[in-house]
């Protein structure tokens, strides 16, 4: 007895045509993004961008935000991806209303709205303290070390850049006079009327890496200039070491060019994303940026963030946490962080603002409760420190920083797969972060709200 299947028709046509709230379900993150970007979101920052009718009318913006946060909390974030999500995927399909913005208009989207978009951290943040999701009993700092848009292959040291430049500079200049001499036998040969006196495109090539050498090098060394005169200054405004005036005295004359000193040998520049650092990892070194999350502990929302390129942790305390009181209208109760965040000051400033810290003050070793290992720093505060931690041992309250705050990398970079910056400079490197600490907000408000 044959077995009697559904019927298969892929050509057959529709009488009616579906809702786009047919293709998914009720309650999908999908809706609900969508429905808060358009019904609980301020975007007169990027409405104002639009001022007047003229040409083709552009892509919504509401719909174009809502395409943009709804991408990033479900691990895309490349414009040809989330264009092509927009042709393929129901879900997509269910945020623009079957619409498909190719790549170029979604990239330059969020590039010409960069800075707007980055602003929504704060209301989406405000969203989710409505919901309950906010206490701020714990939070807890980390950051990560996320890759920039460049290759670390593509920095060069100083020193290289001293010893490149010489070589490539004769090399050049070689190239130049045979290219020269080339140039007088084929005019005595083809006269001067033919072709064949061009420039090779290898020798242009070379000039152009010896200027990119040149301009880097020029960089490293303005910004020793910069910091040379700025370790000078106090002095040449006739103060004392101390800080006291010192009266009658003559103020030592500026310091010239040639006494400003070198960068170091070791200093380097990258030349795709020269705002960009090499960092170490524990899987090694990367070029890229140092992003910085405060997490609050009830249901791991982001209240904080911030990015530098720098490697050390130490200067991003206080930012931090004054970012959390500035997002949220009040303070944090209790805030925990590894000992990359420890120092004197940072601890007295924890203090000033009547914060309970718990930080690490030296490295964790295995099967160890609490971080306190013996430092070089011995002041008063951070003797205390290690005490209390030493207290408590497994049942410090600075046991809970592992378990709030590297989940929610873990959630970015592998869940999202968000491994590289897309855009290049510290400052545009930094909006795309909060917009990427907005989509995890957005991410933990839609699955509290389904």
């Amino acid at each position: 007895m044959a077995k009697t299947f559904r019927e298969w028709d892929v050509d057959e046509a529709w009488l009616l045509p579906p809702s786009i709230h047919d293709f998914v379900p009720p309650g999908h993150s999908a809706h609900l993004i969508r429905d808060l970007v358009r019904e609980s979101l301020d975007l007169g920052a990027i409405l104002e961008a639009y001022p007047e009718e003229r040409g083709q009318p552009p892509y919504h913006p509401t719909m174009m935000t809502a395409l943009l946060l709804y991408a990033y909390s479900r691990g895309i974030h490349a414009s040809r991806r989330i264009a092509l999500g927009c042709a393929e995927r129901v879900d997509f399909m269910a945020v623009t209303g079957m619409q498909q913005p190719d790549f170029r208009t979604i990239s330059d989207f969020r590039k010409r709205h960069l800075q707007a978009l980055s602003g929504l951290f704060v209301q989406v943040l405000g969203l989710c303290r409505e919901a309950g999701l906010v206490k701020l009993g714990h939070v807890a700092l980390d950051g990560t070390r996320i890759k920039a848009n460049a290759s670390k292959h593509k920095a060069m040291s100083y020193g290289r850049m001293l010893q490149a430049e010489a070589a490539l500079a004769e090399e050049v200049a070689g190239w130049l006079k045979a290219a020269a001499a080339a140039d007088t036998a084929d005019d005595a040969e083809l006269g001067a009327d033919r072709r064949g006196d061009e420039m090779p495109a290898w020798v242009a090539d070379k000039a152009a890496r010896l200027a990119k050498i040149r301009a880097a090098k020029a960089a490293l060394e303005a910004q020793a200039q910069a910091a040379a005169t700025a370790t000078t200054g106090a002095a040449t405004t006739g103060e004392s070491a101390d800080g006291a005036a010192t009266d009658g005295a003559v103020p030592p004359p500026p310091a010239t060019p040639s006494a400003v000193k070198a960068p170091k040998a070791k200093a380097q520049r990258n030349f795709t994303d020269p705002d960009s650092r090499i960092m170490k990892t524990k899987d090694g070194f990367i070029q890229g940026y140092n992003a910085q999350a405060a997490v609050d502990g009830g249901q791991q929302i982001i209240v904080a963030h911030g990015l530098t390129d720098s490697g050390s942790d130490q200067g991003q305390l206080t930012p931090l946490v004054d970012a959390i009181g500035a997002n949220t209208g009040r303070q944090a109760k209790e805030i925990s962080a590894d000992a990359g965040y420890c120092s004197e000051a940072n601890l007295e400033a924890l203090a000033e603002r009547g914060i309970r810290a718990y930080v690490a003050t030296g490295r964790q070793r295995h099967g160890q409760a609490a971080a306190t290992g013996r430092g070089r720093q011995q002041g008063p505060r951070l003797r205390a420190m290690r005490a209390r931690l030493r207290r408590g041992g497994f049942k410090s309250r600075y046991r809970l920083r592992k378990q709030i705050v590297e989940p929610v990398f873990g959630q970015i970079k592998q869940a999202r797969g968000f491994r590289q910056f897309l855009l290049r400079g510290l400052r545009q490197v930094e909006h795309e972060w909060a917009l990427v600490c907005t989509a995890h907000n957005l991410a933990k408000l839609t699955r509290a709200l389904a």
